[in-house]
């Protein structure tokens, strides 16, 4: 019996129209960031295990798809990991070509990641990100950029976001205000699931991990502060005088809401106190980006580093970056209908196929067209005329060429536009002109 085809959970195939439909906000990705200065990288999809391990965190590293060895390996533990992120073999890459790279750096990337997840919906095993990050400057000048670069993607997507935004170093000055800063991973870990299960079950997990109930009192008002982003970090300022760090980050908050209104940048940004981005690399401003009109986790996400190249030998060299969850970003533009339909635009003219002379004509014109940029194809065989419209319908091809004795003898080819049934006749040598102005 022949074998079921399948593929792994947590994994998809796309279809020619979705891939279309992908590569729409990959080109959109793309344009923004070059725009910006930031030119491609790539790097493998399998890393070192110890490059990947004990950067994610206790969770993120149960995440991590482990390859096994093959040949006279194959009973030694694993040495190699799919990669979960694209920052962290960035930084590795940052140290490993050094002498070759200008600082700052400015780069992007959009390759897969993979992560042993449990598959639901919107949540992959398998998935495309699409960073862009600087490393090698401490301005918050960059910051700024990558919230302008979020503005402008979004922008030309269509898709209404809220960013939110917050400061590991805020985060380090509560836990240090509420006596607890050597605890700061298992506070950030908690309240980074908030949103999703609630202040009483992120109480319950800080207890759980071992927190004095004292500290879990003092914590929870901190993150209910409310009011407009100035009253916020006002009374922050407040509750967080006798931590310096924490005020640092208030100052770097500060900075960056002026600089946002001075800019004229309009997309709703928001102050929140529980944005922890559970990454235990993140050491300054973190970033989220939440679709408006469709339900579904963070889209987007990122923030600053200041020593991810230590690991790897090259300490004191900071960085930001955001990640696009192009996954997460295709099913929101699904769900709203914000595709364009030369996102997924193919073939515009199909020639029919009637074999000899007529075949011949059809691809003298055929190459005339795409020469001229038109994406044209000839059906391959001389099948009959049913079969072939009935092809370029499932293809949704536009229009339909027909060449046959009596076009030929006229020097016209009858054009149908499929949609409308419409048909007309135009000169052999003005195809191109009537096509390359559709």
């Amino acid at each position: 019996m022949a074998q079921k085809p399948s593929i792994p959970k947590g994994t998809r195939d796309f279809s020619q129209a979705e891939t279309a439909r992908r590569n729409y906000i990959f080109d959109t990705c793309r344009d923004v960031f070059r725009l910006h200065g930031y030119a491609p990288i790539e790097t493998p999809a399998m890393e070192n295990l110890s490059t990947l391990m004990g950067k994610y965190g206790e969770e993120g590293d149960k995440l991590l798809f482990r390859i096994q060895n093959s040949g006279e390996q194959a009973s030694a533990p694993p040495e190699k990991g799919l990669r979960y992120d694209l920052t962290v073999p960035f930084a590795r890459y940052v140290v490993q070509h050094q002498s070759e790279i200008a600082f700052p750096f400015k780069r992007f990337q959009i390759q897969p990641v993979w992560r042993a997840d449990r598959p639901q919906k919107g949540r992959y095993r398998e998935f495309f990100q699409c960073d862009v990050d600087v490393i090698g400057s401490r301005s918050l000048t960059n910051e700024l950029e990558l919230i302008q670069i979020v503005e402008s993607v979004f922008g030309r997507l269509g898709v209404g976001v809220t960013l939110k935004l917050n400061n590991r170093k805020i985060l380090a000055g509560i836990a240090e205000t509420i006596g607890q800063a050597d605890r700061l991973v298992d506070i950030t870990v908690a309240i980074d699931k908030l949103e999703k299960i609630g202040i009483e079950a992120v109480k319950a997990e800080l207890a759980e991990k071992g927190l004095p109930q004292e500290a879990i009192d003092r914590l929870e008002p901190i993150l209910a502060l409310s009011g407009y982003t100035g009253e916020k970090l006002s009374r922050l300022a407040e509750v967080l005088a006798g931590s310096e760090i924490g005020l640092l980050g208030i100052e770097e908050m500060r900075y960056i809401f002026a600089m946002i209104s001075e800019l004229g940048i309009a997309l709703p940004v928001e102050l929140d106190l529980s944005l922890a981005r559970g990454l235990n690399y993140y050491t300054g401003t973190i970033f989220e980006v939440k679709a408006l009109d469709w339900p579904i986790g963070s889209i987007c996400g990122g923030g600053r580093y200041d020593d991810l190249t230590g690991i790897f030998g090259m300490p004191g060299v900071s960085g930001v970056g955001i990640s696009f969850g192009a996954d997460r970003i295709y099913d929101v533009m699904s769900g709203l209908g914000l595709f364009p339909d030369e996102a997924v635009a193919g073939t515009r003219v199909l020639f029919l196929n009637f074999g000899g002379t007529e075949e011949v004509t059809s691809l003298r014109l055929l190459a005339s067209l795409r020469r001229n940029g038109v994406a044209a194809e000839i059906y391959p065989d001389a099948a009959k005329m049913k079969k072939q419209m009935e092809w370029a319908n499932r293809r949704a091809i536009p229009f339909v060429a027909i060449v046959g004795e009596d076009e030929l003898a006229r020097g016209a080819a009858t054009v149908k536009n499929m949609q409308s049934g419409e048909q007309q006749q135009i000169d052999f040598d003005r195809l191109v002109e009537i096509f390359a102005a559709k």
